[in-house]
């Protein structure tokens, strides 16, 4: 494994952590200003500044993330990389009621300032079985 998937792999592991723990200004720094979110069902969010919007929201309706990611692929060309993960995420809402959601994930990733980011991620998660 080359220098650069390995940073990318330390950025999904920062990444799954801090989402788990409610650290939004972590999960911030991990991606480009410019980033936009794809999502089934729902209009493009676009910008860090909408998704820390969104999280604000989810924060204070107290909502939980557990997640867990499965890197299928990276390839790194030049300053730009893209992968497809496995990823399900349990969200437990303040009823304690649980929902889990389950698929793929396609990343465009790009360097600045010598670092990591995502800049694109099409999420396509769907409803799942409970476990």
């Amino acid at each position: 494994m080359d220098q650069d998937e390995h940073e990318i792999r330390q950025l999904i592991s920062l990444w799954m952590l801090a989402t788990n723990a409610g650290d939004t200004e972590t999960v911030l720094n991990l991606m480009s200003e410019d980033v936009i979110f794809l999502v089934t069902g729902q209009p493009p969010m676009m910008g860090r500044a909408a998704f820390a919007e969104a999280s604000k929201a989810q924060a204070i309706q107290s909502f939980k993330f557990d997640g867990h990611s499965e890197i299928q692929e990276i390839k790194v060309l030049g300053d730009w990389a893209y992968m497809w993960t496995k990823l399900s995420v349990n969200v437990t809402r303040p009823d304690g009621q649980t929902m889990t959601r389950a698929g793929h994930t396609l990343s465009i990733l790009r360097k600045e300032n010598g670092k990591w980011v995502l800049a694109r991620d099409a999420n396509m998660l769907a409803p799942a079985a409970n476990k």
